[in-house]
């Protein structure tokens, strides 16, 4: 007779996952890029949509002062309405399921997105954009534990690594709609093309379509479902959790605070860089208004493009390191490019360059927390610890863009007061590096529970 393993290994493919393996990590990879572009898509679009929901014309005196603001404000919405979505929708897959709650997160996000292309008001975007939070904060925690469930232990890692980088490829898709919408194709009505970029957030539609078609249950979930209790939020404090939680929630709300200080406002570091060197030059209307989307789209990609490459260093520092100090190594490093990049004396051009390089550290440990977070909790909490752990640190996080935003509105918004700003970041992961043997749990070469 032959055995399960082996026939699991007769079946194992490219990188040493089968056929369904790819087609869970698919789902799941384009799940998370789906959320992350619908989620970032209102940055790019705040200068023309916030001035006119506020009945000013985009450009007017006032108008970026109050783009500032409310970029920061319904970004901090946003951040409780995820961390509402992830511990709802955690549970709810720890309840009925890994499949049923993904499709739901995904049609959730989608359909509050696309709603925002209707608004009129500033009241009614933040409405539907906080009904788009809870589908984005849910879908990660959920992604992360059925592909976790799903692949060989021995290639949890890679797995995990791969999931994650769909997330910085979903902010340059984000970055390339919004160009082409609404600084090509739209150029000449910037009062009406952003409803036209929060239509194209109704595209995952498709997805959850086929999530709900191809996908199978996790069978970690089907067997911890037979034979437990459903489980509850307040487990994560009982007495054999309460570590790992406050580990999980540590290195998360350490990396979700620094990412999204930098991140909401990268576009806005861009177009106002832009601004200020159109001005500089004396360029015409036009010919600011596409710098400004240029420069937009190149500060979002280098940011991203450098959190794609940071994340896949996870492999590399997870198994030749261990999780602790891997996290280590990712903090210092993010803390010297922060104070690198933003408390120098550097040419526009060059900052937006060393974006690339924050990145890398910054958005680059975010490829631990596919393989991390679910290495911390049994099956039958795994969605809701993940859940939880990835987004309390939204909610923390939920002052810091509303802080910068009021900061920059009141200093007029120059790109001056956002790097200055933005350099004490950097203190955030500086001190989770010197505390970390105090909080990180290790979990290297340990089973899934």
């Amino acid at each position: 007779m032959v055995s399960t393993s082996r026939i699991d290994v007769a079946r194992k493919g490219f990188l040493g996952f089968s056929g369904y393996h790819w087609l869970v990590i698919a789902a799941a990879w384009a799940g998370w890029g789906f959320d992350v572009f619908d989620a970032l898509l209102f940055n790019f679009v705040a200068p023309n949509c916030v001035p006119v929901l506020l009945g000013l014309q985009p450009g007017a005196p006032g108008a970026h002062e109050a783009t500032v603001f409310w970029t920061g404000a319904i970004t901090s919405i946003l951040l409780v309405g995820w961390a509402a979505g992830g511990v709802l929708f955690g549970w709810l897959a720890d309840r009925i399921g890994r499949k049923h709650a993904l499709f739901a997160t995904i049609a959730v996000y989608a359909a509050g997105t696309a709603l925002c292309a209707a608004a009129t008001n500033i009241w009614q975007l933040i409405a539907f954009r906080a009904l788009a939070s809870l589908g984005i904060g849910g879908e990660w925690g959920i992604g992360a534990a059925l592909v976790a469930e799903t692949v060989p232990e021995d290639r949890r890692v890679e797995a995990g690594v791969i999931l994650q980088s769909s997330s910085p490829l979903g902010i340059v898709l984000a970055s390339t709609v919004n160009y082409l919408i609404a600084g090509v194709w739209f150029a000449a009505t910037p009062q009406t093309s952003w409803r036209y970029v929060f239509l194209a957030g109704l595209a995952p539609v498709i997805l959850a379509l086929l999530i709900r078609i191809f996908v199978r249950e996790s069978t970690h979930w089907t067997a911890a479902a037979a034979r437990e209790h459903p489980p509850s939020p307040r487990e994560l404090f009982s007495a054999d959790m309460r570590k790992r939680t406050i580990s999980g929630a540590g290195v998360a709300i350490t990396a979700v605070v620094s990412w999204w200080a930098c991140n909401a406002f990268v576009p806005l570091l861009g177009s106002t860089l832009a601004g200020e060197h159109a001005a500089h030059l004396g360029l015409s209307a036009d010919a600011s208004r596409l710098l400004a989307e240029t420069w937009k789209a190149r500060a979002s990609n280098a940011f991203n493009l450098g959190g794609l490459l940071g994340a896949f260093a996870a492999i590399v520092l997870s198994r030749t390191l261990g999780r602790r100090p891997m996290y280590v190594a990712y903090f210092l490093y993010s803390a010297l490019m922060l104070f690198v990049t933003f408390g120098l004396d550097l040419a526009p051009p060059t900052r937006l360059a060393m974006l690339f390089f924050v990145g890398a550290g910054v958005y680059g440990v975010f490829g631990t927390f596919p393989f991390y977070l679910p290495e911390l909790f049994p099956a039958r909490l795994r969605a809701t610890g993940a859940g939880f752990c990835y987004n309390i640190g939204r909610l923390v996080a939920a002052g810091g863009p509303l802080f910068v935003g009021m900061v920059s509105a009141r200093a007029g918004g120059s790109s001056g007061v956002l790097s200055d700003t933005l350099l004490w970041v950097s203190v955030i992961p500086l001190i989770a590096a010197l505390t970390a043997k105090y909080f990180i749990v290790e979990t290297r070469s340990l089973p899934l529970q």
